[in-house]
């Protein structure tokens, strides 16, 4: 990896991590009041869903562009010149970076899905994707991401609103998750599923399409 794809990764990341906190972070703050047992408006309604954005903002930078840095070095490392440069293991590549760049199951699912889905798309039009394409691909693979991973939010939902000393509170996760299955089956382990998928893909969407955005430009 070459100092300048270094250096447009390195900004591209940071600069989509702020748009998506810019953009999404009001969208989350109504959510949490929506949500709460208090009720919309006595939890605080309208007011002040911008209070601490520039804070989010900032924080996130460092993070997503570490993230990706970690993301497209390793990628270029293994893909290009490495041990797994075969296209016909590029999906174990992507997963490989995701993993080492952020280590949740997210990141496992929906980076692979959209680089596939990039290059399915690309090959189909014979050119290079443009960012708004990238993009759409983004939010295709966040909102398939948010249904697999889902589960896991339930029982990580279940684990923090948990009584102190209870089972549930120890933070067993699969433990979680079969008391959730017994209880209320699939409908349970999926609770919440569509918002959190429209959330998620409208969030990939900002995020990979502002990094390609970035990247491309900063490359050209």
């Amino acid at each position: 990896m070459e100092s300048r794809e270094f250096i447009a990764s390195l900004v591209a990341g940071g600069c989509a991590g702020m748009c998506v906190d810019l953009t999404l972070f009001p969208l989350d703050t109504i959510k949490t009041r929506l949500q709460s047992q208090q009720g919309f408006y006595r939890a605080g309604g309208f007011r002040g869903i911008y209070a601490g954005v520039p804070s989010a903002a900032l924080g996130s930078f460092p993070s997503a562009a570490a993230f990706f840095v970690t993301y497209d070095y390793t990628k270029s490392f293994l893909g290009s010149s490495g041990m797994l440069k075969d296209p016909s293991v590029a999906s174990v590549t992507h997963m490989l970076a995701a993993s080492l760049g952020e280590t949740i199951p997210f990141s496992l699912v929906q980076f692979p899905l959209w680089e596939y889905l990039k290059t399915q798309w690309s090959q189909r039009r014979g050119h290079t994707l443009h960012s708004w394409q990238a993009a759409l691909c983004g939010a295709f693979a966040g909102a398939v991401a948010a249904l697999v991973t889902n589960p896991l939010d339930v029982a990580k939902t279940r684990i923090m609103l948990a009584k102190a000393g209870s089972t549930t509170a120890s933070g067993n996760i699969p433990l979680v998750l079969c008391d959730v299955w017994k209880r209320q089956g699939l409908t349970g382990l999926f609770a919440g599923s569509i918002p959190r998928m429209t959330f998620i893909s409208m969030g990939g969407f900002i995020f990979l399409g502002a990094y390609e955005k970035t990247r491309r430009t900063l490359l050209s």
